[in-house]
C-alpha cells in the first residue's frame, strides 16, 4: 500500500482531519500522566503509542529496527538510520491505520493503552538538538527585517547569491506550549545617547520551517543537492522569537 491509493484510516477522526489524516503521520515524543516521555505518531485526535505497539508485535523487520531506534524518548537514533528506516516505518504504518487493515482488531482492543487520545498528553521535544542554523530563505522576510535596520538598503547585495544562515540558540527550543521568557538586554531608548538595561519590549516571532537533519556528512565533504532527501529526517513548524529592540542596539 502506498500514500497514493490509500485515502482512508478505520480511525474516523483521522478523515478530513486538518493536521492528522492519513497521509500525515508525524512522529514525535509524548507522555500521559504518570509515565515516561516514549515516541508516537499522530493519527486524527489519537497518538499512536510506538512503543506499545512494539511490546504487543506489531513491527517486525526493518519497521521494527526503526520503531526500537525511537525508543527511550528521543528520536536521534532513529534519525541515524536514514531513509530507508523512515519509509519502512510509514509504509507499516500505512498498513497498520489504513482502512481495511487486518489488525485493526487487534488494535482496538488496546484501546487507549495503545490509542490514547491527543488531548490527554503531554508533548516533548522530539529529539536531542546539538545544533541549530537559521536560514534566510524568502526574500519578502529578508527585506521586512532589513527594513528595521536599514530603511534605506533593506536587502544586502551578497542575498540573491549566498547562503545566509547564523547559529541560533539551541538551548532555548521549546515543545509547543511552553511559557515564554522575556528576555533582558541593553535596548537604546529613542533619542538618548545611553542605552539601558531591562526587558524587551519589541519581542515578535516569525513563523517557520524547521527541518531536521538526520545522518551527517564527514568534515570538509559536501552533500550533493540530489542526495538531500537522504539526509533529512523530517520536518516541523517552528516560532522563531526574536528581540528586535535589542537585536537593533
Amino acid at each position: 500500500m502506498t500514500l497514493s491509493t490509500i485515502t482512508r484510516s478505520w480511525v474516523e477522526s483521522a478523515n478530513g482531519h486538518p493536521d492528522f489524516p492519513l497521509q500525515n503521520l508525524p512522529l514525535g515524543v509524548f507522555s500521559t500522566q504518570g509515565s515516561a516521555p516514549r515516541s508516537g505518531v499522530a493519527i486524527g485526535e489519537q497518538i499512536l503509542d510506538l512503543e506499545a505497539a512494539l511490546d504487543a508485535g506489531l513491527f517486525e523487520g526493518p519497521a521494527k529496527a526503526a520503531v526500537e531506534a525511537a525508543r527511550g524518548g528521543q528520536l536521534n537514533a532513529f534519525f541515524q538510520l536514514g531513509r530507508p528506516a523512515r519509509v519502512a516505518l510509514r509504509e507499516r504504518l500505512l498498513e497498520l491505520l489504513a482502512e481495511g487493515s487486518s489488525l485493526q482488531g487487534k488494535i482496538q482492543a488496546l484501546g487507549a493503552k495503545l490509542l490514547p487520545l491527543a488531548a490527554d498528553c503531554q508533548m516533548h521535544l522530539p529529539a536531542r538538538i546539538s545544533d541549530y542554523t537559521d536560514f534566510y530563505v524568502g526574500i519578502e522576510h529578508a527585506q521586512n527585517v532589513g527594513k528595521l535596520f536599514r530603511p534605506d538598503n533593506p536587502l544586502m547585495p551578497n542575498y540573491k547569491y549566498v547562503p545566509i544562515g547564523y547559529h541560533g540558540r539551541a538551548s532555548t527550543i521549546r515543545a509547543s506550549g511552553a511559557d515564554v521568557r522575556r528576555p533582558k538586554g541593553q535596548t537604546l531608548p529613542a533619542g538618548q545617547s545611553e542605552p539601558t538595561f531591562g526587558p524587551c519590549a519589541r519581542l515578535d516571532y516569525e513563523l517557520e520551517l524547521g527541518i531536521w537533519i538526520g545522518q551527517g556528512n564527514e568534515l570538509g565533504e559536501p552533500i550533493a543537492i540530489g542526495d538531500a532527501a537522504e539526509h533529512i529526517a523530517g520536518f516541523c513548524l517552528l516560532n522563531d522569537w526574536s528581540a528586535r529592540d535589542i537585536q537593533a542596539w
